[in-house]
């Protein structure tokens, strides 16, 4: 498929970026045993040993930088964070050498782990253990939308399609209450089984995006077109840390945010964005209203995943600031939904590492496109939407 075809091509260049630092460093400790040998020797006049380094400096900086230029443009799990760390210290001697070694290793676990993955698929391509009998309908959550260009899954879509799966998305507003996200969503399902010609859509709903989703299928006759619905480290009793905020900002502050998010997001496509709405509907009393309202419907498929950090500054910013409230309302958590929080339907799974680095809000929707050791999010996509196709979804 093109999609291997594309990855395999951007891990030959990785690879090929590695090897030529790799040279770089050998050819370096090499030259400079040379150039030491000459000058304790006094075998050569000094302008020429001059000219040996003048040369020798030259040649090797052509080379590193054909090297890190390969890795910056390449690497996936370099992130901002190292590229600017390799920029700085790359004029600090010694400094340099460890931060060059860092970024080596991290590049060449991302070549040896992508390959891998690249293998596996390849191997059960003709499976296709992602294509389901209904499409897959992935749901963003609240302050995200769906983007072309900046995919709200990661790389997690991409990995499902070369599977076999056909994926669609919400489209809802970023930011809106739970029923006119509902109801979009509802729409927005009609539309795909027009266009598919299938009567069903697999859901999978992360964050505020499940409590959309649930409310989707009390409208109308949705629930008859919709096979299953999972929902990912969704805040369905709500997050008590959100009351606990909104009844001690003041209104003015409240307003003052609401109407700066409103604003912002109204150019970037929603057309009636409402971010005390979604604020308020994502409290512990609000979902402990809503639940009682918006029940189950039988016939569908009710599953659910939830995460927790370790550790808070395993996570991203601004999860790693997060954690500590939410642990102090809510117990074991993802940096904002609770454990229990995320629990709903016939089956729940709680994903959790060895370690400090735990498995954030974040990294459950792969938002940070960073391999997480012990977790694969997109093994796991793999997987349960292969137990989805399995139940006959």
């Amino acid at each position: 498929m093109y999609e291997l075809e594309k990855e395999k091509k951007r891990l030959s260049k990785l690879w090929l970026g590695c090897l030529i630092l790799v040279v770089f460093l050998f050819s370096c400790a090499i030259s400079i045993y040379y150039v030491a040998q000459e000058i304790i020797r006094q075998e050569v006049a000094w302008y020429i040993e001059a000219a040996h380094i003048i040369i020798l400096v030259l040649v090797l900086s052509v080379v590193f930088w054909i090297g890190i230029y390969y890795l910056y443009r390449y690497s996936v799990q370099l992130g901002l964070r190292w590229r600017i760390i390799g920029a700085i210290c790359g004029w600090i001697p010694g400094v340099n050498l460890i931060a060059l070694g860092i970024i080596l290793t991290i590049s060449f676990r991302e070549y040896f782990f992508e390959k891998k993955k690249i293998k596996v698929n390849e191997y059960r391509l003709i499976d296709r253990i992602c294509d389901t009998k209904y499409p897959i309908l992935m749901v963003h959550g609240v302050f995200f939308r769906d983007y072309r260009y900046l995919n709200y899954w990661g790389r997690i879509p991409e990995q499902l399609e070369i599977n076999g799966a056909k994926v669609f998305y919400g489209y809802q507003q970023s930011a809106a209450s739970v029923k006119e996200c509902g109801q979009e969503l509802a729409d927005r399902i009609k539309e795909i089984c027009n266009e598919t010609g299938l009567d069903k859509v697999n859901i999978i709903a992360h964050s505020k995006g499940g409590l959309d989703s649930r409310f989707a299928l009390t409208i109308g006759d949705t629930a008859s077109h919709v096979a299953s619905l999972t929902t990912i480290n969704t805040p369905h009793r709500g997050c008590v840390f959100a009351d606990y905020l909104l009844d001690n900002i003041g209104e003015k502050t409240q307003k003052s945010l609401a109407k700066a998010y409103n604003s912002t997001l109204r150019k970037l496509g929603d057309y009636n964005p409402d971010f005390l709405s979604a604020v308020y509907d994502l409290t512990a009393s609000s979902c402990e209203k809503f639940n009682t309202e918006c029940k189950n419907v039988p016939g569908v498929y009710y599953q659910s995943v939830g995460s927790k950090m370790n550790v808070a500054r395993g996570g991203r910013f601004p999860l790693n600031f997060s954690t500590h409230l939410v642990k102090y309302f809510d117990g074991s958590n993802d940096g904002l939904v609770g454990e229990k929080s995320c629990q709903w339907g016939d089956n729940f799974q709680f994903l959790t590492v060895k370690g400090k680095r735990g498995i954030s809000h974040g990294d459950v929707i792969d938002l940070n496109r960073e391999n997480i050791s012990e977790f694969d999010v997109r093994e796991f996509y793999v997987q349960l939407v292969a137990n989805l196709k399995n139940k006959g979804f």
